[in-house]
């Protein structure tokens, strides 16, 4: 089937949609339509459907964006023994999007497990979509899907469904940064059907899907005040140094010496006074997987030691993300300066 379809298609016969796609093709002011199934230009009065540009879909970013989210979702929930393939077929009904949520949040919706009738998954859609609303509407994200998008199979309404709660719960992955696509909107007005192109916006940067969440000090220093920025890292340097010299360590660069996670490690260790055994992160690591995990284990001593899970994503620490590394180390600055 070509394109994504937001609503059911009418059954008529084969004439009926060719004569349908003949119109669409010869329609009057309307800009070149991509290489769609005639029935998909079978539309009633008034009505308008959206699909994807199919080069669109051959994108590298664009591809990258689904393959992560898939694994994402995989991942959380691998031991109810789901398995994603393909995001319309499989999010479609609600009963992944009902597992997702129920993960993520710690909580149990009240919700029939298994549906199969339309009426029944539009149910369930609409009672996890207005959870899902009424954890993302305080925090300012547009609300870009509906129960009939979702159901209809729109992969653009389900994508931003998916980033939106990935950003949310702060998903251990790193989302591709400014993926576009171009949506062929077809509407048809008085007998004839009439297309448009626009430019659907499904991620920007990391730094900025964040920030419809929160905004903090740092934000303020970098938008604002970037000529004291220079003052908080020669006192981060201090404060880290002074610690790190008693392993005859010593760091020059914020940016890149905390990214794979050693310093950081070696360093929660010095604050709290214990040994880090060296089975439990790697000491020279390869692979960005092995960075991540250094990352996140010295994320996991932090906690242990008092402080609240890092706002910062291991993954963004690892990508040389220097507000992030910033706010990492002044949580640390703020409990031990003191230490000697």
């Amino acid at each position: 089937m070509a394109g994504l379809l937001c609503k059911k298609r009418k059954k008529t016969g084969v004439t009926d949609l060719q004569e349908e796609g003949k119109n669409a093709i010869n329609a009057p002011m309307s800009p070149a339509l991509p290489d769609l199934h005639p029935e998909d230009t079978l539309l009633e009065e008034n009505e308008e459907r959206t699909m994807i540009d199919p080069n669109s879909k051959e994108e590298a970013k664009f591809k990258e964006l689904i393959k992560v989210l898939i694994d994402w979702i995989n991942d959380v929930l691998v031991e109810e023994r789901i398995i994603v393939k393909q995001l319309e077929e499989d999010v479609y009904d609600g009963q992944v999007l009902q597992k997702l949520l129920e993960k993520l949040a710690g909580r149990k919706l009240n919700v029939a497990e298994v549906t199969q009738s339309e009426i029944g998954q539009k149910q369930k859609l609409q009672t996890v979509l207005e959870a899902v609303h009424d954890l993302l509407r305080p925090h300012g994200w547009a609300i870009k899907w509906n129960v009939d998008s979702i159901h209809g199979k729109n992969l653009v309404s389900i994508l931003h469904l998916l980033v939106a709660l990935a950003m949310h719960f702060r998903a251990p992955i790193r989302l591709p940064e400014h993926v576009s696509v171009q949506v062929v909107v077809v509407r048809k007005r008085e007998g004839l059907l009439q297309t448009a192109q626009v430019t659907e916006e499904l991620t920007t940067t990391t730094e900025m899907m964040m920030g419809r969440f929160e905004r903090d000090a740092f934000d303020t220093l970098f938008d604002h005040a970037p000529d004291k920025l220079s003052v908080v890292k020669k006192s981060l340097i201090t404060f880290v140094n002074k610690h790190l010299n008693k392993l005859n360590l010593e760091v020059t660069e914020l940016e890149t010496q905390f990214a794979d996670g050693v310093y950081l490690v070696l360093l929660m260790g010095l604050l709290e006074d214990y040994f880090v055994p060296l089975h439990n992160f790697y000491l020279t690591p390869e692979s960005f997987d092995q960075k991540v995990h250094n990352v996140s284990f010295a994320f996991e001593l932090m906690q242990d030691g008092g402080l609240k899970k890092p706002k910062a994503r291991p993954e963004d620490v690892v990508n040389l993300d220097l507000k992030s590394t910033l706010r990492v180390l002044y949580n640390l600055f703020t409990k031990y300066k003191n230490v000697e």
